[in-house]
């Protein structure tokens, strides 16, 4: 049995350049206990990840300006205390095997197409931390 709140304890930082989309994961992570702090671009992803030290970042992929690829590879260039090593988590309209295999290459431990179903959400968040917490 799933326990009421699985995501109890964690920090969440969710980079989204769509408002709506935003509000949405930001309310289903925070509905199952997680801190979340959500930002619209890479550019405030990097401006807050090493204070914050989100234990998971859930990002878009397209995103206006740097995409969610240019940010993982930035995040993980970082030294492991100011973020460089935090579970991550691609978000991608594109749900083709291309997109998945650029976004595991590009430093995302997994890939996730939209629209993506709340309880899979949190399903993913979860079994991430619990099988690959490094």
């Amino acid at each position: 049995m799933q326990p009421p709140f699985p995501l109890a304890g964690l920090s969440i930082l969710v980079v989204e350049d769509d408002d709506d989309s935003r509000f949405f994961i930001t309310t289903v992570l925070e509905a199952d206990g997680a801190t979340v702090v959500a930002v619209p671009s890479a550019v405030a992803a990097l401006k807050v990840l090493p204070e914050l030290q989100p234990d998971v970042l859930v990002s878009d992929i397209s995103m206006p300006g740097e995409d969610g690829y240019s940010l993982i590879r930035k995040i993980r260039a970082l030294k492991p205390d100011v973020g460089g090593r935090v579970l991550a988590i691609a978000l991608t309209a594109h749900g083709d095997r291309e997109s998945c295999v650029r976004a595991l290459e590009s430093g995302f431990q997994t890939h996730v197409s939209k629209p993506v179903d709340p309880k899979d959400l949190v399903e993913i968040v979860a079994n991430l931390v619990a099988c690959c917490n490094w």
